[in-house]
């Protein structure tokens, strides 16, 4: 009889012994863990991003951009499911953008040095101040009109969405240099943060960049128009904006904290970028 339970004792032990393994690697990592108070203090929407996330599956890429799109077509100001529809959809894109920037001085120095623009790197009223000095009667500076753009509208670099669903580093750090150039690039052409406005610059980031997700903003958002506006957007701001997809330099080759001390005017040529027609009343530099 003991010879007959001999074998089912030993698997009994063998399971125990593995049991208490198992509770001494989780009460190892119970020590390792965070304090329940720092858990607490994680914000709602999700910590900030300090190491690449886990690969997303396909069908949770796919539910998440169909949820994503669906929120952002039935309301274009939700900024978080335009933000999501963006990552997890823009990886062809967003590759052959750190390709043109790899390829120039400026964007592969901007890819090594990587900026993040905040109120800490560019508070608005030093960067007002500051850039009228400079200007000394050239002209206002893009740091000036920058800061004075952001003051008017009450806009504050700091909200721009963190990236969360984009495993590569490299191409997470482009898609948020993208998001936070987005204000640069309404005073560089002029464009007011209207419906109108936003629409014209959208097509531009279109055609500059490739993005899905500014193609959803750019046709999706022509819907909110009335019919005097869809005619501007038509005959005027796209023309704008095909014409500058096609002589401009590639706008996330430009290192624009190096650029806050130049007139504006000046920049403007350098960069071939040339001012979308004044149509209504907005902000104008």
């Amino acid at each position: 009889k003991k010879h007959v339970l001999q074998p089912f004792r030993s698997a009994c032990f063998s399971l125990r012994s593995q049991q208490f393994q198992l509770r001494c690697f989780w009460s190892g990592l119970q020590v390792s863990s965070p304090r329940s108070s720092d858990v607490d203090e994680v914000p709602f929407y999700g910590t900030p991003r300090h190491q690449s996330p886990s690969p997303l599956s396909t069908i949770k890429r796919l539910t998440l951009a169909v949820h994503a799109a669906t929120s952002a077509f039935s309301d274009p100001t939700r900024a978080d499911s335009v933000a999501i529809l963006g990552e997890v959809t823009g990886h062809v894109a967003l590759q052959s953008m750190k390709e043109k920037m790899l390829s120039h001085p400026v964007g592969r120095e901007i890819m090594q040095n990587q900026p993040k623009v905040s109120k800490a790197t560019m508070p608005i009223e030093q960067l007002i101040a500051s850039s009228k000095l400079v200007s000394d009667g050239k002209g206002t500076t893009f740091g000036e009109a920058y800061g004075k753009f952001l003051e008017c509208h009450g806009f504050d670099p700091d909200e721009r969405d963190t990236v969360k669903y984009i495993e590569d580093p490299e191409l997470a750090y482009v898609m948020l240099r993208y998001r936070q150039c987005h204000d640069f690039w309404h005073v560089l052409t002029g464009l007011p943060p209207t419906i109108l406005g936003e629409l014209g610059l959208k097509w531009l980031e279109l055609l500059q960049t490739g993005l899905p997700v500014a193609a959803l903003s750019a046709t999706v958002g022509s819907f909110r128009l009335d019919e005097s506006e869809r005619k501007i957007l038509n005959n005027y701001y796209l023309p704008w904006a095909v014409r500058m997809s096609q002589q401009a330099d590639h706008l996330m080759n430009v290192y624009y904290e190096e650029e806050m001390d130049t007139p504006l005017d000046e920049l403007r040529s350098r960069l071939k970028i040339e001012r979308a027609p004044t149509i209504s009343d907005g902000w104008h530099d």
